[in-house]
């Protein structure tokens, strides 16, 4: 395989650029974890989700109004379209079935609205709390699996900075969540799981040229591991971005056009996606040549081989 380019992009020339790019998003998003915080849906607190659909006229500030009037202390309401009618999507930390059935009741009556303009669904906290603890284990599992196969595959060092990609996908997305107040939901999580195998796909792939093309040192070209590290991303290059382009596209369908279900997932495979095919060049491959460069050999190489900074003009000494 060869580059599409007739001239290398210079990724790695720019290696410190792009490391201190990926090092501040995630600095902005462990900020925006720890100043707002994560904003987590019924599933995992427990509470309760109405669904009011086609209410008409009725704006947000009457459905809150008609909702504390219930007794509801503190209801969150946002609004949606669901078959081009407008609606509102509404949760409380109500636990209890039947209170919560009341409230949904007294509410659509003083809006005018019939029972069946609303649906209510009440979830338990134990019930988040299995959740929670499910969703951790995946997460725990998965990262452990990841690196096993990786260092099987190829070697100790590409599974740790792969992990090290994922992981800062993973976090700018949470910090994404957390900035935009985004509700954390199961289907978020599920986006969330697709997104570690996403961003491990691109990275995979570049390594594996990367391993391919630093055994077969044949072309007298690429020489250091800089080098072909730079070379194996401007062979994958192409694909990945025509992966991306054709993986994106549905998914802002689906942020665009689908209901409140698809956007939670939609909305994190956007923001995931995105970032797993930057980190595949911009983290994942930069930390593998750093940390690659430091061993006996491709250290050699880089002294042999790397080109040499010009060294400066004595004092007094120049054209006369």
């Amino acid at each position: 395989m060869r580059s599409h380019f007739a001239h290398e992009i210079p990724f790695m020339k720019h290696r410190r650029k792009l490391l201190s790019v990926s090092a501040t998003l995630v600095i902005l998003a462990i900020v925006g974890l720890l100043t707002r915080g994560l904003v987590f849906g019924i599933e995992f607190q427990g509470g309760t989700e109405i669904d009011f659909t086609d209410t008409g006229s009725v704006t947000i500030e009457q459905m809150r109004d008609a909702l504390v009037a219930t007794g509801e202390s503190d209801p969150t309401v946002q609004t949606t379209v669901s078959d081009g009618a407008n609606g509102f999507l509404v949760r409380t930390t109500t636990t209890d079935p039947t209170t919560s059935n009341q409230h949904a009741q007294a509410a659509a009556e003083s809006l005018g609205l019939n029972e069946d303009h609303y649906t209510v669904t009440t979830i338990g906290p134990d019930w988040g709390a299995d959740v929670t603890r499910s969703s951790a284990t995946a997460f725990g599992v998965a990262i452990l699996l990841i690196i096993a196969y990786v260092s099987i595959r190829y070697e100790f060092k590409m599974s740790i900075t792969a992990v090290i990609a994922l992981l800062h996908d993973l976090i700018v997305t949470l910090g994404v969540y957390a900035w935009s107040q985004t509700a954390i939901t199961p289907n978020v999580v599920a986006a969330l799981l697709t997104i570690m195998g996403y961003s491990l796909y691109d990275t995979v792939v570049e390594f594996n040229r990367t391993d391919e093309n630093a055994k077969n040192l044949k072309d007298g070209v690429h020489h250091t591991y800089y080098e072909i590290c730079n070379f194996s991303i401007n062979e994958v290059i192409v694909r990945t971005i025509n992966t991306t382009i054709t993986t994106v596209v549905p998914v802002i369908c689906m942020l665009l056009l689908g209901g409140a279900t698809l956007k939670d997932f939609a909305f994190a495979m956007l923001v995931g996606e995105l970032l797993g095919s930057y980190s595949s060049f911009a983290v994942a491959s930069p930390l593998l040549a750093i940390w690659k460069t430091r061993e006996k050999k491709w250290a050699r190489l880089e002294e042999k081989y790397a080109p040499k900074a010009p060294k400066p003009v004595a004092a007094g000494k120049g054209a006369e």
